[in-house]
């Protein structure tokens, strides 16, 4: 809004000009989403505290956890509400990509409202059936991606273009939908199966949005994507306020989400980020590179797959407990160390992920 308004400003006041670019917007998209976190956080943690909607903790998982029952969750609504001021007052409204991400981020997020309203209404730690999310989640999943396909303007947008290889694209065709679905929902139910420690889903998810912010930008110029040899996507850079958004309101959700944390976020919030995430690299094309710079989320996804997979065809356990975290807690690492170490992790991996922008 505020964009569209300076954009009116201009005519009256040059000033108004500077505005219009996307680094400084950039810089207050994240700048506004970390105030309203800061000035709303201690408010929403006192009104779940008021109507006792605290975090259920499942008696099968890790004992130290269960001194976490009763903290206020739910908290990833402070971010979506976050995320949706830093993008809507930053973002040229006109532009369908940014609608696209965010409705998608929305959607999911709604979804898990439902699955933590249950949880906390029954006190039981399983909300939603698993059929019932995910017929809820790949309704919301196929309806974007079948929107980007039957509005896509040109072969780039649907095409599938492979890290360190230098002007090689695969037409996808209709199998784009799928593909780009699997993207979307996968990568939402990978950042909600690592958030299970105090922070340790939201600074990768803070990580990634950065550097996805940096792809956004560079797609979405024509100069930058020829010199780089990448798709270059007409209007796809207006993603890069939404992007730095998630990364103020995640580093303001961090602020009471780090150890020992005074919220969680709770499925509204991971779910969200996922789709925000997966969304994201579908529209700057750039899935492959998303699997790397999100590999503490993949690492933690394939965790719970090869565990489960084991159990059942040799009715023995690969890990201690999945997901990964938590076998690493069984070791006897302290929840802080896990915590900061897979952010390290995560950030190799997303220089590397950047990385991939030159070298080809």
């Amino acid at each position: 809004m505020l964009y569209h308004l300076s954009d009116w400003l201009q005519q009256y006041q040059s000033g108004f000009r500077v505005f219009q670019y996307l680094s400084l917007r950039a810089v207050l998209g994240v700048l506004t989403a970390l105030a309203f976190s800061f000035a709303f956080g201690p408010w929403m943690i006192r009104r779940l505290q008021f109507h006792q909607i605290g975090q259920v903790v499942r008696d099968d998982g890790p004992q130290t956890h269960l001194k976490k029952s009763g903290t206020p969750t739910m908290g990833g609504a402070l971010i979506l509400a976050a995320v949706s001021v830093g993008t809507l007052l930053w973002s040229d409204l006109s532009n369908r990509f940014v609608w696209i991400a965010w409705l998608v981020t929305m959607s999911f997020g709604a979804v898990g409202f439902v699955d933590d309203y249950k949880k906390v209404r029954y006190g039981k730690s399983m909300g939603l059936s698993a059929k019932h999310k995910y017929l809820w989640l790949s309704l919301a999943g196929f309806a974007a991606t079948g929107t980007l396909y039957f509005t896509a303007q040109t072969p780039a947008e649907t095409g599938l273009i492979f890290p360190f290889v230098k002007d090689v694209m695969v037409p996808l065709g209709g199998f784009y939908v799928l593909w780009a679905y699997l993207v979307i929902v996968g990568s939402s139910n990978a950042v909600n199966l690592t958030d299970g420690l105090d922070g340790l889903a939201i600074m990768p998810t803070v990580l990634v949005a950065g550097a996805l912010a940096a792809f956004a930008y560079c797609t979405g110029n024509v100069k930058f994507a020829d010199y780089l040899s990448i798709p270059y996507i007409a209007g796809v850079g207006e993603l890069v306020p939404f992007c730095t958004a998630i990364a103020g309101a995640g580093l303001g959700f961090l602020w009471f989400n780090a150890y020992p944390a005074q919220v969680f976020m709770g499925d509204v919030g991971a779910l969200a980020l996922g789709a925000a995430l997966g969304v994201v690299a579908v529209l700057v094309r750039q899935e492959l590179v998303l699997a790397i710079m999100g590999g503490v989320f993949v690492a933690e996804t394939l965790s719970v797959a090869l565990q489960v997979g084991s159990y059942k065809l040799r009715k023995k356990r690969i890990f201690r407990m999945a997901p990964l975290h938590h076998h690493f807690e069984l070791k006897g690492w302290p929840e802080p160390k896990i915590i900061v170490r897979f952010w390290i992790v995560t950030l190799i991996l997303v220089l590397i992920g950047l990385s991939t922008l030159k070298i080809r």
